[in-house]
């Protein structure tokens, strides 16, 4: 995947609710990037990609966790999309503004809209 291209980042430790994820935005057209820990998160946000959509557990294996990953790449794109989707409680003081928030399991069909289509996504 080249630099411009904008891609969907699924930051998930669990493998099986992260292909879930990763199939789903793949389905209606997103290039998808998966990461398993927020380090690695971190450093794919800080190569340069074009990052237009995050998808992130709250916890997971590491110092970093979703709500630094989802801050960093408000950071780095203040339009992104960002989806927390964890078993954690919410908390208000660490989401980024207009995130959205789902309890797991993540339901998918509400995720997908959220998320939206990656050309809708660029002309934003």
């Amino acid at each position: 995947m080249s630099q411009e291209t904008a891609c969907a980042l699924v930051v998930e430790d669990e493998w099986l609710p992260r292909m879930d994820i990763a199939d789903a935005l793949s389905e209606i057209g997103w290039d998808v990037v998966e990461c398993a820990t927020g380090q690695q998160a971190l450093d794919f946000l800080t190569s340069g990609a074009a990052v237009r959509l995050l998808v992130t557990d709250i916890r997971l294996p590491g110092t970093v966790n979703g709500w630094d990953i989802a801050l960093k790449l408000r950071e780095i794109n203040p339009n992104a999309v960002v989806v927390y989707c964890s078993g954690n409680p919410i908390d208000e003081k660490r989401r980024v503004n207009d995130s959205v928030f789902f309890a797991k399991p993540c339901p998918m069909d509400r995720l997908l809209q959220a998320a939206g289509r990656p050309d809708a996504a660029e002309t934003a």
